[in-house]
This record gives C-alpha cells, sequence and structure tokens, in this order.
C-alpha cells in the first residue's frame, strides 16, 4: 500500500479587498437608515435600535483586518450589503469552478505534472453554487481531467475531510492523483446587517494535490488522518432547494450564517485542542514539537487557544500561522492558505500540522511530515 502525499497547493485570491475601515462605514451607514426609518417603532419599544460597529470591536473579538471579496460594490453600499454576481448562462463556466479553476492551475503549476495525471477532482467547500451537475465535474472538465469528481461539504472541515477522502484513494490504489479544490465565496450566506458576524468571512479558492508516494518528487509525506463530527444547532445556515416549500420563510435571517460565538468557542476549543493531542499520540508523534500549525482560519483567539494547549506554551513566532489578519474566516480554505503560504522553509523530517474545524461540530486534523 502506498503512502499518500501532499504534492502540491495553489491559491486564488479575489482582485478586490475590503478594509475593516470600510466595513464598519458601509455597517454604520446602514444602522443610520435603519434607526431612522423606524424611529417611531424604536421610540415605542417594539422595535431594538442598532448599534454601530467599529474597528476596534472587529479587531478585538476576531484578529481580522481586511478580507478579500469577489464583488466588493455591493458589499459596502449600505442599501444592498452583499455581494452582486450575476447569473451566468449554462454555456459558461460558473463563479464558483471559475476561482476553483484558478486555485487548481496554480498547484498543478507547482506540481510540474500534467493535469491529465489526475484521477480524480472533489469540490470541498461549504457554501455550494447549486445542487447539480457538480462543481467539482465542471472543474473537471475544464482542466481536461479524467477519471470522476464530486462535490462534498462538511462546512469550515471540507478541506481537510477532502484530502483525507483523496489520500485514502490514493493508498488504495484507485488513482494515481487526486485534485482537492476548496471555492469559498463565502461572502454570498454572510449577512452584513449584523453586528456581531458582518466582519468574519472573506472569499478565496485554494488547491490540493495529493499523489502516491512512489510518483512523488518531493512534497509532505501524510502520517495521518483523521475525521470528527458531532452534532451541534451553535452554526448553522438553513439555506436549501426546500426553501421554497415554505414561502414564508424565504429571506429569514437563518438562511444566512448563523452562530452562537461564545458557545463555539467553549464548545469547539477543547473538542479540537484534545483531539489533535490524541491523534498525535496514536501515531506516535509528540506534538509539541511539532514545527508549525496550519489550523482553520476562524478567530484569532480560538486559534490562540489551541495552539497553546496543543504544545503546552505560549507558541513561538512562526510556529502557529495567522493570516485571517488579511483573508477573515475563509471556511474550509483558511488552513490550507495558511500552508501554502508558511511552509516552504521546513527541512526534510520535519513535522506539521493541517487542521480544521467548524460547523456541524465537524474537525480534520492531517499530520505531515517534510520529504
Amino acid at each position: 500500500m502506498s503512502r499518500a502525499v501532499i504534492a502540491a497547493t495553489g491559491l486564488y485570491t479575489p482582485p478586490q479587498s475590503v478594509s475593516n475601515a470600510e466595513l464598519v462605514t458601509a455597517f454604520n451607514a446602514y444602522v443610520e437608515l435603519f434607526n431612522a426609518e423606524h424611529a417611531a417603532a424604536i421610540a415605542a419599544g417594539d422595535t431594538a435600535a442598532l448599534v454601530p460597529s467599529s474597528e476596534g470591536f472587529i479587531e478585538k473579538a476576531s484578529g481580522i483586518r481586511s478580507r478579500y471579496v469577489v464583488d466588493k460594490a455591493g458589499v459596502i453600499d449600505p442599501r444592498v450589503m452583499r455581494p452582486n454576481i450575476p447569473e451566468r448562462p449554462n454555456d459558461e463556466i460558473s463563479i464558483m469552478a471559475e476561482i476553483g479553476v484558478a486555485a487548481a492551475r496554480d498547484a498543478i503549476a507547482r506540481w510540474g505534472k500534467d493535469a491529465d495525471r489526475i484521477d480524480a477532482v472533489i469540490c470541498a467547500a461549504s457554501n455550494m453554487q447549486r445542487a447539480y451537475p457538480a462543481m467539482a465535474i465542471e472543474i473537471q472538465q475544464a482542466l481536461g481531467i479524467g477519471g470522476f469528481g464530486y462535490d462534498m461539504n462538511v462546512a469550515c472541515s471540507s478541506a481537510t475531510f477532502g484530502v483525507k477522502t483523496a489520500a485514502d484513494y490514493v493508498t488504495a490504489g484507485d488513482a494515481r492523483a487526486v485534485l482537492v479544490v476548496n471555492p469559498e465565496i463565502t461572502s454570498g450566506h454572510l449577512n452584513f446587517r449584523d453586528r456581531d458576524s458582518h466582519f468574519i468571512f472573506g472569499d478565496v479558492a485554494t488547491a490540493v494535490i495529493v499523489e502516491a508516494e512512489n510518483t512523488a518528487e518531493g512534497g509532505w509525506d501524510i502520517l495521518g488522518s483523521r475525521l470528527k463530527t458531532q452534532f451541534s444547532n451553535n452554526i448553522r445556515n438553513n439555506f436549501g432547494f426546500l426553501n421554497r416549500c415554505a414561502p414564508e420563510g424565504i429571506g429569514a435571517i437563518d438562511k444566512l450564517f448563523v452562530q452562537e460565538g461564545r458557545k463555539v468557542f467553549r464548545e469547539v476549543v477543547p473538542m479540537v485542542s484534545e483531539m489533535i493531542v490524541s491523534h498525535a499520540a496514536d501515531l506516535g508523534l509528540d506534538p509539541t514539537a511539532l514545527k508549525r500549525l496550519w489550523l482553520h482560519q476562524a478567530n484569532i483567539n480560538m486559534n490562540e487557544l489551541i495552539a497553546r494547549r496543543v504544545l503546552g506554551r505560549e507558541p513561538a513566532a512562526g510556529e502557529n500561522i495567522i493570516i485571517l489578519d488579511e483573508f477573515a474566516n475563509t471556511s474550509s480554505a483558511g488552513s490550507i492558505i495558511a500552508f501554502h503560504r508558511a511552509s516552504d522553509d521546513f527541512a526534510p523530517g520535519e513535522l506539521g500540522l493541517i487542521c480544521s474545524f467548524g460547523a456541524g461540530y465537524s474537525a480534520g486534523t492531517v499530520f505531515v511530515q517534510k520529504r
């Protein structure tokens, strides 16, 4: 049985970025409009006045300073506050597949081999553009890849679930190489009118090529991968194709991203920390000796606490990679961005951990060693 290797990664970043200052200006303008339009109801106590946001609040709560988006104009327009993404005709590539292809081409170029050596494509992401045909098959067609493709959604853990699945195909001999693509247009499901979450998400796409070790040139041995799910309502999005069957609920807040942030923090941090330590022990690894952690980029306070629990100390500079200050939470793509941007300095034999966690609850750990 051949070991699986992470052979290459790729990244696509949208050209438009929104700073906290721009986001706060738009949100506070919306607050003024809302409070003025509902002044009588607010005065009568029938409606609560909205509270402005601030740059300081956002950075303290999350560590986020900016985020990339596929459409900036709609997001910062206080009368719109959502990305403008026009529908495309069926004979054009969809926007989700388009950014996925861009990330995949970056990964393939870094891999240095022909795309026809890839036997499967997994589109693993939180927010699927449509039910079918699968975006993975659309990406497969655009890249000229044979074999098969399918979509996978495990919320923010989709990338590690995808890598684990790809590794299983490779070790079983079912594929020479598998492309895992994580296109995340998270701005589409974010409620930009909610003070507690309007700053959380950004858009991006990442890609990972998993290959059999007997053909890999360099890369990262996957020493072990583990998945975990545990049901929770604390992060939820009820948007789906059955919404039209209950038209009174269309447009309700729960059709966008909603979460109980404090509960998520209290419950996910220990779950993930214990999972990492337990998985390392089962692999015979010392988690305190890891050179680097590439964690899901949800919240800086969560990342810092998980890193302290895993390493048993305060992380040194460069041990716990944080990219959410620039990208915000990009759902499944966050840990892959961190790995993609901060792994070139590893020497053969050095160890690291890719870890994601999120709605479900779900979590995935992938321990890797530089070849």
